[in-house]
């Protein structure tokens, strides 16, 4: 992702996306882990809140196949410009776009649709006072898809429908999301944790 007088670009290709994909951990990252990407098992994922599509191509980019939703419409439009652009680059990332799916609309009322196995939501977390990250990007991201208010009915619908786990993206030391129920486990990142909900 890059910005270019203040739009957005989203960019698979090069930058810190390609960087990952070339020197990454591969499994062993925080989000494969708490996906629970393993050898052999290779999962169908929904990535309920899409974004810049980084989450849902690391886990493309490692085998697993991934819808995305995204229901904002200019955010929607990035995403697809940048899928188009990586899959017309060489045939390592055009086989990584095949395994993403980019669907447009709420995710509350796609997941219901979708039969899904596995459900990662990472909604826009409050401004950290002294963060790097509330910089340009972060600005214009938060313009374009606004605060994500209705997080925890999205975590309620995706835990009611998702057949094996939800996995929730939250600030490292936040507290727990209210009204949903006690993670199954947690997977430490940098500056965000996993919260993982089994599903019996």
């Amino acid at each position: 992702m890059q910005t270019i007088n203040d739009k957005l670009i989203v960019d698979f290709v090069g930058g810190a996306v390609g960087h990952r994909l070339k020197y990454g951990g591969g499994r062993g990252q925080a989000l494969p882990k708490a996906i629970g990407l393993k050898k052999g098992i290779m999962p169908n994922v929904v990535d309920a809140t899409a974004g810049l599509g980084r989450d849902a191509f690391l886990l493309a980019s490692l085998g697993a196949h991934v819808t995305l939703i995204e229901r904002s419409a200019q955010m929607h439009e990035y995403l697809s410009l940048g899928m188009q652009k990586a899959a017309a680059e060489n045939e390592q990332f055009a086989a990584i776009m095949a395994r993403m799916k980019l669907l447009f609309g709420d995710a509350k009322a796609l997941i219901p649709t979708l039969s899904p196995e596995i459900i990662l939501v990472d909604p826009m977390h409050p401004p950290r006072k002294n963060s790097a990250l509330v910089k340009k990007e972060m600005r214009l991201i938060r313009d374009i898809v606004g605060t994500d208010a209705d997080s925890v009915e999205l975590m309620q619908i995706a835990l009611k429908y998702a057949s094996k786990r939800v996995v929730l993206k939250w600030p490292q030391k936040a507290d727990p999301m209210p009204n949903i129920r006690a993670a199954s486990h947690q997977i430490p990142g940098k500056s965000t944790r996993y919260d993982v909900f089994m599903i019996a």
